[in-house]
């Protein structure tokens, strides 16, 4: 899929006045795609405030990067090449840096001039385009029926690393580029473990098991949790479920064009909190998803901001009980002015197995 690069760099520019500097070197590799088509390890773009701009990488990306719509500089050390190539015109003689993505020792070896910028391009990939909605929507539908077709395998004795494998290669043959990230599946006590990794732990009857997973598509991502029971649930287990469901759905509800970050978090969190187990969810209600995993923008009790409309972001609240267990529930959804669309379409009713 082709993407309007050369308006993507434009709104960039445009933004470049505002942050005191004349010129912006991008290095972050996912930002640098982002903003020219280029997916490599060895890249960098200088995006200059008159609207123009330079690309460097080095000779095992040349050929494709000669085929994109902006001047191409061939070197090894991409950063220096663009700034001894020239900001370009422009009030002030201010460059800026990717405060992020480059390394103290890079930033001591360029020189003078550089400013250290926040989140320039991350700001501007949070809100995204109907292109970039489309393949996220095809990733969570490919994330879904992985779902769908592995739940009827699983059964008590195979492993947590079984699971994951089975979940990840089911999303290959559904036409994922990969995995999102690398696939949680933690079963009985180890589902207290945000993000356990899998083990030859073997699924037992009476496990609650969470499967957090997604495919990746084109290079954007998607994510989702479920957690299912393995066997007829215990009472505390259905309490515990029923508990995060109702969490989940107010997050969900509260997402829209104009809520605050921590507003979000807070419609949630507090239905866990009246339930005196506000001390169990221990991390953020959700983080944005695109062409990274985790992306602006993120959503939690100390997080500042509000959302914009055409933002992907996730919903996952969670309740983990050291030693016995805990429920995950996780929808990718995007900001509409008419409500949230939701992505990922599994059930959340819990599914006993």
């Amino acid at each position: 899929m082709t993407f309007d690069y050369a308006a993507r760099r434009a709104r960039l520019a445009e933004s470049l006045p505002g942050h005191g500097v004349r010129a912006l070197l991008v290095t972050s590799p996912v930002n640098v795609r982002y903003l020219t088509g280029l997916a490599s390890s060895n890249a960098a773009v200088l995006v200059n405030a008159d609207g123009t701009a330079r690309l460097a990488t080095d000779n095992r990306y040349i050929g494709a990067a000669r085929e994109l719509d902006l001047p191409v500089v061939e070197a090894g050390d991409v950063a220096a090449a663009l700034l001894a190539s020239g900001p370009g015109d422009g009030p002030g003689d201010k460059v800026g840096i990717e405060a992020a993505a480059m390394s103290v020792a890079t930033y001591l070896r360029l020189g003078e001039g550089l400013v250290p910028l926040e989140q320039a391009v991350e700001r501007l990939r949070a809100v995204k385009d109907e292109q970039e909605l489309d393949l996220i929507r095809t990733a969570c539908a490919i994330t879904d029926q992985a779902f769908a077709d592995v739940t009827p395998r699983i059964v008590p004795g195979m492993t947590e690393r079984e699971l994951a494998r089975l979940l990840e290669r089911r999303m290959a043959e559904l036409g994922a580029d990969k995995p999102a990230f690398d696939t949680i599946v933690a079963a009985g006590e180890n589902g207290a473990i945000p993000h356990h990794s899998p083990t030859d732990r073997e699924l037992r009857a009476g496990d609650l098991v969470t499967m957090d997973f997604g495919a990746r598509y084109h290079g954007y991502h998607a994510d989702m949790t479920r957690t299912v029971s393995l066997g007829p649930p215990a009472g505390w287990q259905r309490e515990l479920y029923d508990l995060v469901a109702d969490a989940q759905r107010a997050g969900r509800h509260a997402l829209a064009p104009g809520a605050g970050a921590r507003e979000v978090d807070a419609a949630a969190r507090s239905v866990v909190e009246r339930a005196g187990h506000g001390e169990h969810f221990r991390h953020g209600l959700g983080h944005g998803v695109g062409l990274e995993i985790h992306e602006e923008p993120f959503l939690g009790p100390s997080r500042t901001g509000k959302l914009e409309d055409r933002v992907p972001i996730t919903v996952e609240p969670g309740v983990y009980l050291p030693g016995r267990g805990g429920v995950r529930i996780e929808d990718t959804l995007v900001t509409r002015e008419g409500g949230p669309e939701l992505f990922t379409k599994t059930t959340k009713e819990l599914l006993v197995l």
